[in-house]
């Protein structure tokens, strides 16, 4: 009895032991993961705090981006009413025609503001063997806004008719006052439009802009056409250049052939003297071997006495 009541109780015992045991280690697990949930959380949230100050900070360089797009905007708009006169936007293209003329083209080779006999000026001339290209970069445009801005389709085409009518005033204009041919001009001349859209319109105008003003010798060009126009111009410039410099080599090789003629027909004359120079002293030389010869004979001659007289013998002078 005793003995069940002790197994009973080491049972007991155990059971406990084992119990505690594995709830102390269960307790441990569970602190251990709540840690590590912890820095994980921990984590997440400095990543989340560090996303949202990317974001702050890119809202707000948009924002400052915005103001300084809307301060621009502004710029802009300011810049459209000044340039709203014909006279300061007229200035600007003649500039930028001027710029494009110095970077394209050698100095010498254009003038601006070219005046004509009959005083009347052109803004640009280009001068090449063919004759002066003469320049007009004074393009009317307050047509053409009206017609992009119109809210109407009635208010578009009348300004519409309005632009076509200053485009064709201006090349008849060009063509009466520039294409001068008995003041040395070329049989054309071009007329500079200071914009890309509205060279666009003229060339795929449906009246035939383009043809219009062919028929009367004037050549339409846009910044880009008008660069692409140079460019030819600087390489028929080159040409021009290297043909020139042909022409110097060949003057310089005739020259040369004749220099060259010349000092043969010297060198010859030297040959002949030289070769009468050589045949004299061949023959000086076998003379003065002749008269070397002679004089050496007589001086043999001269030996042979004196040695005949030496053994000649002496008389007694005390007989």
């Amino acid at each position: 009895m005793d003995l069940a009541i002790i197994l009973s109780a080491i049972g007991i015992a155990t059971i406990a032991i084992i119990y505690f045991t594995n709830r102390r280690s269960a307790d441990s697990s569970l602190a251990e993961w709540l840690r590590s949930m912890d820095k994980r959380i921990d984590n997440q949230t400095s990543q989340m705090l560090q996303a949202q100050q990317a974001i702050y900070s890119e809202l707000s360089k948009s924002a400052k981006s915005i103001g300084e797009m809307s301060e621009i905007g502004k710029s802009m708009k300011d810049l459209q009413q000044f340039l709203a006169s014909p006279k300061l936007r007229g200035g600007i293209g003649e500039q930028v025609l001027k710029q494009l003329l110095e970077e394209s083209l050698p100095k010498n080779s254009f003038n601006l503001q070219y005046t004509f006999r009959s005083g009347n000026k052109v803004d640009a001339a280009i001068k090449t063997d063919s004759g002066i290209i003469p320049i007009d970069s004074k393009f009317t445009m307050e047509n053409f806004k009206k017609m992009m801005s119109a809210e109407t389709d009635s208010e578009r085409m009348a300004h519409r008719k309005l632009f076509i009518a200053d485009t064709k005033d201006r090349v008849d204009e060009i063509s009466r006052k520039y294409i001068l041919t008995d003041e040395g001009t070329v049989d054309f001349a071009l007329m500079y439009v200071p914009s890309e859209s509205v060279y666009y319109e003229i060339v795929n105008s449906e009246d035939s802009l383009m043809d219009y003003a062919y028929k009367r010798r004037v050549m339409p060009v846009s910044p880009s056409t008008f660069y692409a126009f140079l460019r030819s111009v600087l390489l028929s410039f080159e040409g021009q250049q290297i043909a020139a410099e042909i022409k110097n080599i060949q003057n310089n090789l005739r020259a040369i052939h004749t220099e060259t003629s010349k000092f043969a027909e010297l060198l010859s004359t030297l040959q002949t003297h030289v070769n009468n120079t050589y045949s004299m002293m061949s023959k000086v030389s076998s003379q003065f071997s002749t008269l070397s010869s002679k004089v050496d004979g007589v001086q043999g001659i001269g030996k042979n006495r004196e040695t005949r007289i030496n053994d000649l013998p002496l008389e007694n002078t005390d007989s």
